[in-house]
């Protein structure tokens, strides 16, 4: 039963499911006896995300305008309040999602659990709604959602101070509510005899046909009579908003030969409307389910128009160009053209083309994640399709140059190679790691046991938390992993990124020096060389007392190195005199431009820039916690911004353009690659 009576209209953008609706709107009330949190769920096409939709109307000042509140039940129209908090679950992290979260409520927190309390302190309840949690996660076969219930929206719901409603596919809609107090919880299922809405179908297939919203004028369709009647045998027969959809599409888009009395053609279910579709068009349905098996394996928003036969005859074994190019009107009243900007990603030095004298590219998704479902389970072996796809991938890529490939290819082949189980042998390329969007690639590489990884993968995901932090883009990603690379004495992998990536890096990492229980202090200088040779530059490192594993830490006796206060980099940080300062202080004296420490290095001997020649530097240095510029005098500008994942304890800079710089895990020494600053050798 659906509760509603003929006295009122239904809601327009819904046309019916009043039972729920006016659930849903006790919860927006508050009213005596409603539930602090609401779970919708149902199965997958079910019209969860219309009904969410339209109750959002409701919720939000400006869309409330425009309904025809007067006409409706007035025990589905939530009052008018603020509008509650709606982030989006679709493509996003769990974590994406918390911090959406607390930006909307402006929360200070720095740490999950911080964002929580910050919650619970509230002084009044603040409403938070989480549509499309089915679609959580910026690679598919990492299992998001499911990390997404119990990561956020269970510590939500068990949050005092939170009016929760979230959509949820129903395996996991009883794990939101799991643990809480009774009447704390209620769970929406939209196919539970309660809240289903049998005639809803009827109304959403009578108004699909009608030319007055969108049906083109056929005789099926401007004959009320006919239209009334067809419409009527669609939501007798559908199971779902859904399948009520894909037929009125079929019907529609290749109405040639389709006898609305013939009710043969009308599917129960989505199988059967791919089925049934295809007959009727005078194929077979493995043709059709083929053509669209790319667009069920795809990542994110769809695949590029471009890969479709490539991807499609990938996973059929054969060309299948020839069914693409006569089969639109076979595959299209399944499929969604999506237009997105086409630019080029900052910094990259190629990158794909236009589709389009306008700016932008066409992907193609499948209408529903159900249709997806639908055909992956009719797919032999999926890892085998994956694997196909993940092969045409790679090949796409011009001249195995990442920065020449599809944004699609670069982005998202590690979800294809991920559900393949070949994720860890794509892991190798450095090119990848600094061209591909590092929220998918982080999430891919996440789901790979780390036994399974190699060192650079490791290095790569070690580092990818201050990628997707900062949204580095191309040419901060590539300088980032360049350093880590080197840190991680991976140095083949930094030069690769040098030499063959052909990116103008604003540094070069020249050494990394890891130190157990990090450096505090750092200061440049040189050590003069005997009987009239060149000085060497040094970097002088203070260090814990009795530090572990490095031989060369030796303690600093009284006076020694003159005694000289600290050299102070512009920005507020101090460095350390040359010899190590004051008595106990234990240090270690490592080249400046080259690996190797300077185990015998006369302390007394290292002389520090003079002030005169610190001020007549090209370059000047600015610090922050965790991070540093290099900027030049003569123009203010920023030449090298350098972010890290710890807190720098300390820096300094060479007059001629070495960057040393300290953190609790040790340091390293960058050649910055400026204009007119000098080079150290």
């Amino acid at each position: 039963m659906t509760g509603s009576t003929e006295d009122y209209a239904p809601h327009p953008h819904i046309g019916g499911r009043t039972a729920a609706l006016r659930a849903l709107a006790a919860w927006r009330a508050a009213a005596p006896g409603a539930p602090r949190v609401v779970v919708l769920t149902g199965d997958a096409g079910s019209g969860r995300s219309r009904l969410l939709t339209g109750f959002l109307m409701l919720c939000e000042p400006e869309y409330r305008k425009q309904l025809p509140l007067d006409a409706m039940d007035p025990s589905t129209v939530p009052p008018e309040l603020p509008a509650p908090a709606v982030p989006s679950a679709e493509g996003l992290t769990a974590a994406q999602v918390l911090w959406l979260i607390a930006d909307h409520f402006g929360l200070r927190a720095t740490g999950v659990q911080g964002v929580y309390a910050e919650l619970a302190a509230l002084d009044e309840p603040v409403t938070v709604v989480v549509p499309d949690v089915d679609r959580a996660g910026p690679v598919r076969a990492v299992d998001e959602p499911a990390r997404l219930v119990r990561e956020v929206l269970a510590p939500l719901a068990a949050t005092g101070t939170v009016r929760l409603m979230a959509e949820v596919p129903r395996p996991l809609a009883a794990e939101v509510a799991e643990g809480l107090p009774p009447g704390t919880a209620q769970i929406i299922d939209l196919d539970a005899p309660e809240w289903a809405d049998p005639d809803l179908l009827v109304r959403y297939a009578q108004a699909a046909l009608d030319p007055e919203f969108g049906a083109p004028e056929l005789p099926f369709t401007v004959d009320p009579a006919a239209r009334l009647a067809l419409g009527a045998a669609i939501g007798r027969r559908a199971g779902s908003p859904l399948v009520v959809q894909l037929v009125v599409h079929c019907a529609l888009m290749a109405p040639e030969g389709f006898d609305p009395a013939d009710e043969r053609f009308l599917p129960t279910s989505v199988g059967t409307a791919l089925d049934l579709h295809a007959r009727r068009l005078g194929t077979d349905s493995q043709t059709l389910r083929l053509l669209l098996a790319p667009m069920a394996l795809a990542e994110a928003e769809g695949i590029p128009v471009q890969l479709w036969s490539r991807l499609a005859s990938a996973v059929a074994g054969h060309d299948m160009s020839p069914a693409i190019a006569g089969g639109m009107l076979l595959a299209g009243p399944f499929v969604q053209p999506v237009e997105v900007p086409a630019e080029a990603e900052e910094g990259s030095e190629g990158g794909a083309e236009s589709d389009s004298a306008d700016g932008e590219r066409t992907l193609l998704r499948l209408l529903h994640p159900a249709l997806a479902e639908e055909i992956r389970a009719g797919l032999p072996n999926v890892a085998a399709a994956q694997t196909q796809i993940a092969m045409a991938l790679l090949e796409a890529v011009p001249d195995q140059d990442w920065g020449k490939a599809d944004p699609y290819v670069r982005d998202h082949i590690a979800g294809h190679t991920l559900e393949a189980g070949l994720l860890p042998q794509l892991l190798t390329d450095p090119g990848l790691f600094v061209h591909a969007d590092p929220v998918p690639l982080r999430a891919a590489v996440e789901a790979v046991p780390l036994e399974q990884l190699g060192a650079p993968a490791r290095t790569y995901l070690r580092t990818a938390p201050l990628l997707t932090r900062t949204q580095a883009p191309t040419l901060l990603r590539a300088a980032l992993l360049e350093t880590a690379f080197v840190e991680d004495g991976l140095p083949e992998y930094a030069e690769a990124i040098h030499g063959r990536l052909g990116l103008d890096l604003p540094w070069q990492t020249l050494w990394s020096l890891p130190v157990a229980g990090g450096v505090s202090a750092v200061t440049v200088g040189s050590l003069p060389g005997a009987e009239g040779a060149g000085a060497t530059p040094v970097a002088v490192l203070v260090v814990p007392p009795g530090t572990p594993g490095t031989p060369g830490a030796r303690p600093v006796g009284a006076g020694t190195g003159g005694g000289e206060s600290g050299t102070t980099a512009e920005g507020g940080e101090s460095g350390t005199t040359a010899g190590g300062g004051e008595s106990g202080t234990t240090v270690l004296v490592h080249h400046l431009v080259q690996p190797g420490l300077l185990d015998d290095a006369d302390l007394d001997r290292i002389v520090r820039p003079s002030e005169e020649e610190r001020a007549a530097a090209p370059l000047g240095l600015s610090r922050g916690g965790d991070y540093l510029r290099v900027w030049n005098r003569a123009d203010q500008e920023v030449v090298a911004a350098l972010i890290s994942d710890t807190p720098f304890t300390a820096a300094d800079l060479s007059p001629d353009g070495i960057l040393v710089v300290a953190t609790e895990r040790g340091a390293k020494a960058l050649r910055i690659r400026a204009a007119g600053a000098g080079i150290a050798s």
